[in-house]
C-alpha cells in the first residue's frame, strides 16, 4: 500500500481478533484467507449499512442493487442483471416486480419475450442520488491507494472474480456426475460460466 504507516496500529488491533487457538491441528487462518477477506470486505460495504443510503431511499438491498444496475445498463433484462451482478435470477425478477409497482421502473415497449427494463423518471431521481453518494464513497474508500494500485485491485478482482465462476462451474458439473444433487442457483453458475466462455 502506498500509505501503510497509518494503518499499522488499526491492522495489529483488528488481527488480535484472529488469534488462533492451540487446540487444533490443521486450522485456517482467517485473516490471511483471501475469500474471508473479500467476505468481510463486502460486509461493511454492503448498501444495507450504509446510513447515507438509508436516508436517501427505502428500497430494500436487493432492489436497490438492481435498480442501480438498470439505471446502469438499461434497457435490460432480469438474466442480464443476473449475470452481471452474479444474483439469482428469480430474485432479480421479484425485485424488478416489486420496483416496477413502485412505478421505479417500466417495462420496454414492444420488447421481445425477455422483457428487458428502465428507469422511469422517479426511478431515475432515485438513481442519480444513489450514485452520486456511491461514487464519492468509492473515491475515499479507495484514497489510501495510488491509481497504480487502484487499477491492480480492479484487475486482480476481476481474476479473481473469473476463476472463482470456473472453479464453482467445474464443482457444479463434478456433483451432477456423481450424482449429487444441485441447486438452480449452482446450475445458474454453470450457464454464466458458459456464456462467459462462448
Amino acid at each position: 500500500m502506498s500509505s501503510d504507516n497509518p494503518y499499522k496500529n488499526s491492522l495489529n488491533n483488528r488481527l488480535k481478533a484472529f488469534e488462533l487457538s492451540d487446540s487444533e491441528q490443521n486450522q485456517l487462518a482467517l485473516d490471511t484467507h483471501i475469500p474471508f477477506q473479500i467476505a468481510v470486505v463486502s460486509n461493511l460495504l454492503s448498501i444495507s449499512r450504509d446510513p447515507i443510503i438509508r436516508n436517501l431511499t427505502d428500497l430494500d438491498t436487493r432492489e436497490l442493487r438492481i435498480l442501480v444496475n438498470i439505471g446502469s445498463y438499461g434497457p435490460i433484462a432480469a438474466s442480464d442483471i443476473a449475470y452481471q451482478s452474479r444474483l439469482d435470477p428469480y430474485s432479480i425478477t421479484r425485485a424488478i416486480a416489486a420496483l416496477a409497482k413502485k412505478e421505479l421502473v417500466t417495462y420496454q415497449e414492444g420488447a421481445s419475450r425477455s422483457k428487458p427494463v428502465l428507469l422511469t423518471d422517479r426511478g431515475r431521481e432515485i438513481y442519480e442520488k444513489v450514485i452520486e453518494h456511491l461514487k464519492t464513497r468509492e473515491e475515499k474508500l479507495l484514497a489510501p491507494l495510488s491509481i497504480n494500485e487502484q487499477q491492480l485491485l480492479r484487475d486482480l478482482l476481476q481474476k479473481l472474480e473469473l476463476n472463482a465462476e470456473a472453479l464453482l462451474a467445474t464443482e457444479v458439473s463434478d456433483c451432477q456426475r456423481e450424482g449429487l444433487s444441485v441447486t438452480r442457483d449452482h446450475k445458474e453458475i454453470e450457464r454464466w460460466f458458459k456464456r462467459t466462455n462462448k
